[in-house]
């Protein structure tokens, strides 16, 4: 491993694919100090592939950001071999396709649990450790549907909304001990994301559905915009710089198709906004 007295010392969750994946190699070929986790060690091969690949060290961790021993074990952990965390990503996180109307509530929980509390559990585990060291940056990846709600993203985007006020709340409190706080906010990334999601939904889905032409519309646009949107390794790129800029901003949109989104929302009547949001299932803005 490399110095720790020379290098940051990072934690990313969810690093096993995609973004994740993607930001755990960059930092490490940025000269920084990577624990990679995940909630799977047997999905670890395509980050010991990307190590060997790309010439560096990683060193990958389970962890369970729905687990509480699992996090307390791994940070414990990392704190007796490192002394110190001084980046924590919190990337983990599942995404969910489906309306309110048809979403069983344990379902509305499990994905609130992964992309919310997650991100809290993670927050609690390392800012005792970043207060105390009067240093520390903390960067969460949340998404589009974090500032702008999405159709058939009820159950994700609430919980995305909810990491958004949790940071922007957190952050100039965190501020007055040295830690900064950040959020990358996303669009449309080229990763199996959507696949994932389309495959969830179908399998769910049985008879009539009087959601199924709104949706077939939704993804059919959706899938577009997924397959030319930005790289894992180009969202890396921003989370790195949110981590490692000397005077971090709070919020980090990806791309101009996430600020332009951004700019609709600041309309006070919201009205510009639901023309946007409902054009994406309407057949006629095709």
């Amino acid at each position: 491993m490399s110095d720790t007295h020379s290098t940051k010392i990072a934690l990313i969750t969810g690093a096993s694919s995609g973004t994740g994946l993607s930001t755990a190699a960059l930092f490490a070929k940025a000269g920084h100090t990577v624990i990679a986790t995940l909630r799977d060690p047997g999905r670890a091969d395509a980050l010991r592939e990307r190590a060997q690949r790309d010439g560096v060290a990683l060193d990958i961790r389970q962890l369970d950001v729905c687990d509480p021993d699992s996090i307390a074990a791994c940070v414990q952990g990392v704190i007796a071999d490192y002394g110190r965390v001084d980046i924590l990503v919190n990337n983990a996180g599942a995404g969910y396709l489906g309306t309110l109307e048809q979403t069983p509530f344990a379902d509305l929980q499990r994905t609130m649990d992964v992309n919310y509390y997650g991100v809290v559990r993670m927050t609690q585990a390392l800012l005792p450790h970043m207060r105390a060291a009067r240093s520390g940056r903390i960067v969460s990846v949340t998404s589009i549907g974090g500032v702008v709600g999405q159709p058939f993203n009820d159950a994700y985007c609430a919980a995305k909304f909810a990491v958004e006020g949790l940071m922007e709340s957190l952050a100039p409190v965190a501020g007055r001990f040295g830690v900064q706080v950040s959020l990358v906010e996303p669009g449309a990334v080229a990763t199996d994301f959507i696949a994932n999601m389309r495959a969830s939904i179908e399998a769910r889905q049985s008879g009539e559905d009087p959601y199924g032409p709104l949706l077939a519309a939704y993804m059919a646009r959706v899938q577009a915009n997924y397959s030319a949107g930005q790289t894992p390794d180009e969202l890396a790129r921003v989370v790195l710089e949110a981590a490692t800029a000397a005077r971090p901003h709070l919020h980090y949109p990806s791309s101009e198709q996430v600020r332009e989104r951004i700019r609709v929302k600041h309309d006070i009547s919201g009205d510009r906004l639901m023309e946007l949001t409902a054009g994406m299932f309407d057949p006629r803005a095709q």
